[in-house]
């Protein structure tokens, strides 16, 4: 056994059975034991709550009532220690009974002797030991589980759920009971990698830290990363269990980084062509001024040629312009206005478009007015340019447009969503950069504008988009 000393409580009625039992246990050789006696039932349940002792010996008849009724009292009232059922007949039923109880040993007075004693009681005080570290290891794992901020998982064989913590629920925003009911692949879209996981839990049993995408039960997106094992229970029943590690902040703000780093590249390339081509059109302007009078003097024939040549000056001049304005912050003057009025009025100004290609619209709004300090009209631009992209990616007479107004905490969120042909994720890295365009005779400065316009109001802006199923914009405002 061990060379500390064990104490001993034997709750026996009899007092000459109790003198038995503890000269056989003082026989038992390299262990030191402290033995006492308790007589009556409710001292004995009295003595265990306060876990005085290491191991307890429980006589079958106490009185009127029974070491079986015992034993349930007291484990119901929190004693770990193990508890050991004596009886002066053996009874395959009370054996039986005892040990579904929870006791950890049963014997007979008549049958016992110093081995039997020696191995019962070396027996389950390692077994209450191992009870409870793995008692204690479990309250471990269930504090990580239910505290941790990831969302932690264990799924069925077939990847249905059996257990998710309360983290897992805030991200995907569906109840116990509604996650039970679901496949654990279910909830993935978007780039998500389904296969990729499934062959390497075939192959290797684990999958760690890929990128997906979860689609919440509002029906939006999170950007995660994933870490996934197979296991096997003590059965031997395959089960899986995994973390899920929400990035999406992380994401957006990369995001909202990356665009900021290519405006200020394109605001530079802008700038210095914009110097390089200014200087020679203005000779070129001044020159042709100077043609135009001599012309009008001289009566020349070339006036058309020279009028021409003029007005392909001025419109290089105007390009250039509009080039440096979508490179630098927007000037704004800010007002309160609800963006209900705002959305209503970037519509009405797409709505021949919408009429045109017979596009069906669907405006969702909450009923409060949402003010927010803006510049109106260059915010209508804003949405328009959205609007437009919108109507053009959907084929006529098949084109669905939602635009969402709704709060999220102290936030506004205007959400425009199409069911056109979507965005390749290629072509998403590149969305807001200047002078990127996938349309045959686009300047690629609407969205560049928008980008540039959004940001001047100190608002964010997300696209979320799939092939063949369409995009959703989604602008976020601070509440004035």
């Amino acid at each position: 056994m061990n060379t500390s000393t064990i104490r001993i409580l034997v709750i026996e009625d009899d007092e000459d059975d109790f003198f038995i039992i503890k000269e056989d246990i003082q026989r038992i050789p390299y262990q030191k034991f402290v033995i006492d006696w308790c007589p009556r039932y409710a001292d004995g349940v009295d003595k265990m709550k306060k876990k005085e002792y290491d191991i307890y010996f429980v006589d079958y008849f106490l009185g009127a009532k029974t070491g079986l009724e015992l034993l349930k009292e007291a484990i119901a009232s929190g004693c770990q220690e193990p508890i050991v059922l004596l009886t002066g007949k053996g009874n395959h039923t009370i054996d039986m009974e005892a040990m579904q109880a929870g006791a950890y040993d049963y014997l007979v007075k008549s049958e016992l002797n110093i081995e039997k004693l020696e191995r019962c009681i070396r027996y389950s005080l390692e077994r209450a030991s191992a009870a409870k570290a793995l008692k204690e290891n479990e309250r471990k794992f269930r504090t990580i589980f239910e505290k941790s901020n990831d969302m932690v998982f264990i799924a069925n064989k077939d990847f249905s759920f059996r257990d998710v913590n309360p983290a897992g629920f805030e991200l995907l925003g569906y109840s116990d009971d509604e996650l039970k009911k679901m496949n654990f692949f279910s909830v993935f879209t978007g780039i998500s990698p389904v296969k990729d996981i499934q062959d390497k839990l075939a192959d290797k049993g684990m999958a760690d830290d890929i990128e997906v995408n979860l689609l919440t039960k509002k029906k939006a997106v999170k950007d995660c990363i994933l870490s996934i094992g197979r296991e096997k229970d003590l059965d031997g029943e395959v089960y899986y269990q995994g973390i899920i590690h929400d990035i999406s902040t992380l994401k957006k703000n990369e995001r909202a980084n990356l665009q900021l780093q290519k405006l200020a590249i394109a605001g530079r390339l802008v700038h210095t062509l914009a110097h390089e081509i200014r200087n020679p059109l203005n000779n070129i302007s001044l020159s042709l001024s100077e043609l135009i009078e001599q012309s009008k003097t001289n009566g020349s024939e070339s006036d058309m040629y020279l009028n021409i040549i003029k007005r392909n000056s001025v419109r290089i001049g105007d390009i250039i312009t509009e080039l440096l304005d979508s490179s630098r912050p927007a000037s704004i003057q800010v007002q309160k206005k609800p963006l209900q009025d705002i959305l209503d009025e970037s519509i009405e100004s797409a709505m021949d478009r919408m009429t045109l290609k017979k596009i069906k619209l669907n405006k969702t709004y909450t009923s409060k007015k949402l003010e927010v300090l803006c510049d109106a009209e260059k915010l209508k631009i804003a949405f328009l340019n959205i609007i437009i992209n919108a109507i053009e990616a959907m084929e006529e007479a098949k084109g669905h447009l939602t635009i969402t107004l709704k709060t999220h905490g102290a936030e506004h969120l205007v959400i425009i969503k199409d069911n056109g042909a979507g965005i390749s994720q290629e072509n998403l890295t590149h969305l807001f950069e200047p002078y990127f365009t996938s349309k045959r005779n686009g300047m690629g400065l609407g969205l560049a504008s928008t980008l540039n316009i959004l940001q001047s109001h100190h608002a964010s802006i997300d696209v979320q988009s799939q092939l063949e199923k369409g995009t959703a914009f989604t602008v976020t405002f601070k509440g004035a």
